[in-house]
Parts: structure tokens; sequence; C-alpha cells
């Protein structure tokens, strides 16, 4: 005869059945609203009842006029970047603009407000700015409004504030990436570069800067080493 486990129920001996609305059944239970802490204090006693800060429904980041939002990034294009870029303010833009993407990859901001943000001036802007877009990242559709390429970084929903309220689920604006690439093709007036998109050209400059490095290296070390033979030999 099996023995029960210690601290298990004897038999003939029923289990104590929990209240309906005991916390470990709030699972399978639609929660109710609470009207009186004490209340709820009162059938549950020796326990402390506590309250925690309140949870937003989407657990991102994000401010009313920067509302929180679904996106996509390639992992291969940030790495390319990583490798690309030497200086620090081509790296920051492109933070910069992916992250003030909306709905759709739209970026809608002006090199001012750019050159305030990364807190440079408005001709290192403009400089970054065209040294990005001739790669196919990014693209002018009018003034103050940007288009992210969407292959690199797309925004393909951002949330509507105030509509997760009084129980509704909450909304979303929401533009497909499929959409938004078909359109770029279709606008024969953008460069090839920027409808038909590839990160091969970074790739193979990314290999002859490294070339190149490694060259200026060894010439730099053959020149010590023939420092030191001359200094030997006088």
């Amino acid at each position: 005869m099996v023995s029960e486990p210690e601290g298990s129920a004897r038999a003939g001996v029923p289990r104590p059945q929990l209240p309906v609305d005991d916390a470990l059944q709030a699972w399978s239970r639609p929660v109710a609203p609470v009207k009186d802490l004490d209340d709820v204090a009162r059938r549950y006693p020796g326990r402390s009842l506590s309250l925690g800060p309140e949870r937003q429904s989407v657990e991102f980041y994000g401010t009313p006029d920067r509302p929180n939002a679904f996106a996509m990034d390639s992992l291969e294009f940030l790495f390319i970047c990583a490798q690309y870029f030497r200086e620090a303010l081509p790296l920051r833009m492109i933070f910069l603009l992916i992250s003030c993407q909306r709905a759709g990859g739209r970026i809608p901001l002006t090199q001012e407000e750019m050159a305030y943000v990364l807190d440079v001036s408005r001709s290192k802007v403009a400089d970054v700015i065209k040294e990005i877009a001739e790669h196919g990242i990014v693209f002018k559709v009018k003034r103050g409004v940007y288009q992210f390429n969407p292959p690199y970084s797309y925004r393909a929903a951002e949330f509507i504030p105030g509509t997760e309220t009084a129980g509704r689920k909450p909304e979303y604006i929401r533009v497909e990436q499929y959409d938004a690439i078909t359109e770029i093709r279709e606008n024969k007036t953008l460069p090839e570069r920027v409808r038909y998109p590839s990160l091969a050209h970074m790739r193979v400059a990314i290999e002859e800067r490294r070339q190149e490095r490694a060259e200026q290296r060894a010439a730099r070390r053959q020149a010590r080493a023939a420092q030191q033979e001359e200094g030997t030999l006088s």
C-alpha cells in the first residue's frame, strides 16, 4: 500500500472548499471591480492588502505624441551600419529616424528639429542626412517629412492612446509593409537604390576599408622596424 505524501488530506476527510472569489481561482474567473478595499480585506483575514503601481495595457515606453508601436528592424541592416559608419553622428541620426517613425515608416521631422535633438548644427544635419540618403536608407517625401526604407526599418502599427479605457479593446493604426514597399517601387522618380534597396555596396565598402587599414598598419610596422634597425646600425 502506497502511503500518501506528508501533508496530504487523510482518507475520508474532505478537503476544505475555497471561496468562489478566492485569489487562487482568479485566473479562471472574470475580475470584478473593487468598490471597498476594507470589504476585500475582511474576506481574506490574516492576509496583507497592498496596491501596486498602475500598469499600462501595452508594455512599451511611449508618450502621448509618440504612442506605443509595433516596429520591425532588420538585424542585418543594424549590423552593417555598426561596421560601416565610423563616426557617431550618422549612427545617432539613424537611431533618431528609427525612433521617430509613425505607422507606415513616415518620419515627421524637420532638419531644425533633428539638429535640436542631436545638439548639432543645422549644416551637420544636412550633411549626415545626405550621406544616409545616398545609401537608400531614407528619402525625403516633402519638407519636414522623411520615409525610412521599409526593408531596413519599419513601424507597422501604432497604438491610439485612450482607446483602452472603459474596458474597450485597444485600437491601432496599422499600415502593411508590403503596401509601403509597393508604393515606393512604383515611384519611378526615386533612385534605384531606394526602390530596390541592397546592402551589397556597403558590405563591399567595409571590406575595402578593412583592407586599406590593414595595409596602413603593415606600413607603420615596417617603418618602425626600419627606424629601429637604423638606430642599431648607427
